[in-house]
């Protein structure tokens, strides 16, 4: 019983920092034209169990913001240059994917391990 009781804790500490990780990543997306945005990345920490895991600490992606020619924008300098997003959205996507499967496998994951109590407590009832 405990362990069933162990699998449904840490299909369900994988999907709280999966959903972490969709909500970082949709944060991404939505500020990719923002000037000065930097992108945010989260990492995931095993916890003292070690069956299941939460999301670590949020930081900023140190890559170089790109300088982007626009003369007329507001926030470009004497050049006419102005410090863009790091933001590549063919690599968020593929992150939300990522996150997404693994946020699927961790339900499934989650369901079998309920059925299985839910028969195990049938069969402790007759």
């Amino acid at each position: 019983m405990n362990d069933l009781g162990n699998s449904l804790a840490a299909s369900a500490s994988g999907m709280e920092a999966q959903a972490n990780r969709i909500r970082y990543v949709s944060e991404n997306i939505a500020n990719a034209d923002t000037p000065g945005y930097r992108r945010k990345l989260i990492s995931f920490e095993q916890v003292m169990d070690g069956a299941t895991v939460r999301s670590g600490k949020v930081r900023l992606d140190q890559q170089e913001l790109p300088e982007i020619y626009s003369p007329g924008h507001p926030m470009a300098n004497e050049a006419g240059y102005y410090k863009g997003s790091n933001v590549d959205l063919m690599i968020e996507i593929a992150d939300a994917r990522e996150a997404q499967r693994s946020y699927d496998a961790n339900v499934r994951l989650f369901d079998q391990a309920r059925q299985m109590m839910q028969s195990l407590f049938e069969v402790l009832r007759r």
